[in-house]
């Protein structure tokens, strides 16, 4: 469905709902637990935000919170900016967008707008999940006595929505990775298989041979120019309005492909065992986010970038052991896990 206003307030919107809906829904499911904090921010060089954040005080003994929560860290954070790229960025960004003219010399506006998710339940059978969905769009600059907004020359999409677990629950897995293929499957049959290969490839921990988690979607430069990850001749979303509507079928897809899981998994019994495996998969996770995520460094190297909100990511805790032996016995359930993480396996 077509809309007169701009795509950039249709985004922004779409986020801005989508962000409440999840956090309601993560504060409906344990009334002992505080609620999230909500904090608006704005960004001095041009733009906005609003981050809500779960998080438990440790008080004034020991590092972490003794409430037994569902949830140990969470975030669901929105950023919409703008701002003027350099010309070495527009360089690096028309290798996949050929459109943004380039001179060497000139810098062109831009607008970015996301919503960026990470939950790490406290509960060690109860998976960690991340999402991100944006948008950026590159215009002409404006000139003394334009009209109206300036003329879009390059658009585009990305995002995803992937699952870390530190025990293998196999249906859990194929509940998130159907549910998110049933939302693909609505805009075209070869979006999920290439964009959970693209997943299983980007989530890769290259000096442990693994990937971070059991997968999911991950995908970028989705626009109307020919896209190197899938085929011209086949039916796809093209326009901006067709994946718009592809973006917010997978964004409403998050809900119902995680909450179910979580619930299940967080009222498990855990031993000390099963804690100190959770925060060793945990360290894995901080190794990917801050040597390989390119949204990480992208923001770390922004200037005027919210640094709380782009560290958001990492867990409250996590453990890194010199040798450690869990994972190691195939015959243990910690091995179940490795071997998918080496080998990543088809879950649907």
């Amino acid at each position: 469905m077509s809309s007169s206003l701009p795509m950039r307030q249709r985004v922004e919107e779409y986020i801005y709902g989508l962000q409440e809906r999840i956090v309601s829904e993560l504060e409906n499911l344990d009334e002992r637990a505080p609620k999230f904090r909500r904090d608006a921010w704005v960004r001095p060089q041009g733009g906005k935000g609003r981050s809500c954040v779960f998080a438990c005080s440790p008080g004034s003994v020991g590092t972490t919170s003794s409430l037994e929560t569902v949830l140990e860290k969470a975030g669901v954070n929105i950023s919409v900016v703008y701002g003027i790229l350099p010309p070495s960025a527009i360089k690096e960004m028309r290798s996949n967008h050929s459109s943004i003219p380039y001179d060497g010399e000139t810098s062109l506006p831009f607008f970015a707008a996301g919503i960026s998710l990470v939950i790490h339940p406290r509960n060690p059978f109860a998976p960690t999940v991340h999402a991100n969905y944006r948008y950026f769009e590159i215009t002409e600059r404006a000139t003394e006595g334009d009209e109206g907004p300036p003329k879009v020359v390059a658009w585009w999409f990305g995002g995803g929505s992937d699952l870390t677990p530190s025990y293998l629950d196999e249906s859990a897995v194929k509940h998130f990775h159907r549910t998110l293929k049933d939302a693909c499957d609505q805009h075209g049959s070869e979006l999920y298989p290439a964009f959970k290969k693209w997943c299983d490839e980007y989530f890769y921990i290259v000096h442990r041979h693994e990937t971070r988690g059991v997968g999911g979607l991950f995908f970028d430069d989705l626009c109307s120019e020919p896209h190197a990850r899938l085929s011209d001749d086949t039916a796809r979303p093209r326009t901006p309005d067709e994946i718009f509507s592809f973006i917010r079928s997978v964004g409403d897809a998050f809900i119902p492909s995680y909450i179910p899981i979580l619930k299940v998994g967080a009222i498990r019994p855990y031993t000390g065992h099963h804690r100190r495996w959770q925060l060793l998969r945990r360290g894995r996770y901080v190794e990917f986010n801050l040597v390989y995520d390119r949204g990480t460094r992208f923001g770390l190297n922004t200037p005027g970038a919210r640094i709380e909100s782009i560290l958001m990511s990492l867990p409250e805790t996590a453990r890194w052991e010199y040798m450690s032996d869990l994972g190691v016995s195939e015959e243990s359930e910690e091995w179940a896990l490795v071997k998918v993480l080496k080998e990543p396996r088809e879950w649907v």
